[in-house]
């Protein structure tokens, strides 16, 4: 059952990453971009959690994709945000 919900999980990853593809295809707005990135690694973190039987996240290096995923999400908001200049 574990195997099920957790390849639920890895399909909606997968499907959030490719609409963000399509949008950054559409606006050619890198903040869609690094977003569909950060799903994919969502998604190979969830994978490999279960291909690789690690039941605890924090203690494999599993974590790190989904740390990694995180960091650019935030790099991403923060990019985004600081270019937007203030119109006189």
């Amino acid at each position: 059952m574990v195997a099920f919900f957790s390849g639920m999980v890895t399909a909606g990853f997968l499907i959030a990453a490719l609409f963000f593809f399509r949008f950054w295809k559409q606006t050619r707005d890198l903040l869609f971009a690094i977003f569909g990135i950060s799903f994919l690694l969502f998604a190979s973190s969830q994978a490999a959690s279960l291909f690789f039987d690690a039941p605890r996240d924090d203690k494999t290096w599993v974590y790190l994709l989904r740390l990694a995923g995180f960091v650019l999400l935030l790099v991403a908001i923060i990019r985004k945000n600081r270019g937007k200049s203030a119109a006189p």
